[in-house]
């Protein structure tokens, strides 16, 4: 019988829960001791450890379906004492495993955790999780298809508005801080009697305004309407952020209203009525987007992490290797924590089309099998 601990790091996904119903599943019924840490692993150093109760398969159903982090989260930053401080209070209460859910810095953390925890025999594994999409070597990490498939929808959503009433222009701000992943998705909003967002900025091409302007001008004036769907983390080619970022912490950067900048732009130099959106939170919370496929695959995630600290495994993760598009499948896969799979991935440039306002087929080849298109919408429009 072992003990285990599970602790969640960074902002919640729709499917962060079904990554941990996984993992639980995958330790039923052998005897071991489940507990969490509340908030994020650094709160173990506060004595923030609950234990959790059994779990059914029904209960286990409901937690694969729960918004936010079932066991909280957190984005404390760790220096390296910290993690050896935290192996020893590990050690001292007998813990045997450690199962982590998170991105690019909590697999990191991870990975430092497993090598603090190495003198005391305790097994470190990590689950990916990030709706940015940017952790290198899976083919995509959980949490990114429902984002992708919330944008969409909601994207195709407001272009039917537009199309019923088309008298001004709508910007819609979407996660990803330096990838372009969720912005891009929006591609998947167009249909055959209503083409997708006029623009799709992502953070990977640099902004130039006078573009910007000249190209809104120019949909406007054909359609008296137009949709952008642009990043969080639009900058321009020096680097800086197109709009200053409000607030920095050591591992985070809280950006301002980059749709209200770019529909004040819109509005204050070509003189036409602009709107903006900005769903955030909305997106990752969103279970009545939550795609199944995603799901899914979390769970599976969070099974393979957990039988490989069972079998002995250590500073490591599951990951998705896709095998077909016709039909669809994958599977998971567990690999080492290495430099390499902490690399931010960004979208290729041959994902993005030349003009830098939209995406190519390769990124719609990529995106397209696994996301179903009757989840998307099917809509009707007689003008």
């Amino acid at each position: 019988m072992a003990k285990v601990l599970f602790f969640h790091g960074g902002g919640p996904t729709a499917v962060i829960n079904a990554g941990l119903a996984g993992a639980i599943k995958a330790f039923a019924g052998k005897g071991h001791e489940l507990h969490a840490a509340r908030y994020g692993i650094a709160k173990v150093l506060d004595g923030q450890v609950i234990k959790l109760p059994d779990l059914d398969d029904e209960a286990l159903g409901r937690l694969a379906r729960s918004p936010g982090s079932a066991i909280g989260s957190g984005r404390d930053h760790l220096e390296e004492e910290d993690y050896h401080r935290i192996a020893g209070i590990l050690h001292e209460r007998g813990f045997d495993i450690v199962i982590s859910s998170g991105g690019n810095g909590t697999m990191d953390t991870t990975s430092a955790l497993a090598q603090a925890c190495a003198p005391y025999g305790i097994k470190v594994v990590g689950i990916p999780k990030t709706m940015d999409n940017d952790l290198s070597l899976t083919d995509h990490s959980p949490g990114y298809l429902s984002a992708a498939l919330y944008m969409a929808a909601s994207v195709r959503e407001v272009l039917y508005d537009l199309k019923g009433l088309p008298i001004h222009v709508v910007i819609i701000e979407a996660f990803g801080r330096n990838a372009g992943w969720i912005t891009a998705s929006s591609a998947l909003a167009g249909t055959g009697d209503n083409p997708g967002p006029d623009m799709i900025l992502v953070p990977e091409r640099a902004f130039d305004e006078d573009s910007f302007l000249s190209r809104i001008e120019e949909v406007y004036r054909r359609r008296s309407c137009a949709l952008v769907v642009a990043s969080e983390g639009l900058c321009y080619s020096d680097g800086r952020p197109i709009v200053p970022p409000v607030f920095k912490t050591d591992r985070s950067v809280y950006f301002g209203d980059v749709s209200a900048h770019l529909s004040q732009l819109v509005t204050k130099n070509l003189g036409i009525k602009s709107r903006s959106e900005k769903p955030g939170l909305l997106s990752r919370a969103s279970m009545a987007h939550q795609s199944p496929l995603d799901r899914q695959e979390a769970f599976a995630c969070g099974q393979a992490a957990a039988t490989a600290a069972m079998e002995g495994g250590s500073g490591m993760m599951s990951i998705i290797r896709r095998l077909s598009d016709k039909p669809y499948k994958s599977m998971v896969d567990v690999v080492p924590i290495d430099n390499t799979i902490l690399k931010e991935r960004k979208l290729d440039p041959s994902m993005i089309s030349d003009d830098g306002f939209g995406v190519t087929d390769r990124f719609l080849d990529y995106i397209k099998p696994m996301i179903d298109p009757a989840t998307l919408g099917d809509y009707i429009s007689f003008t």
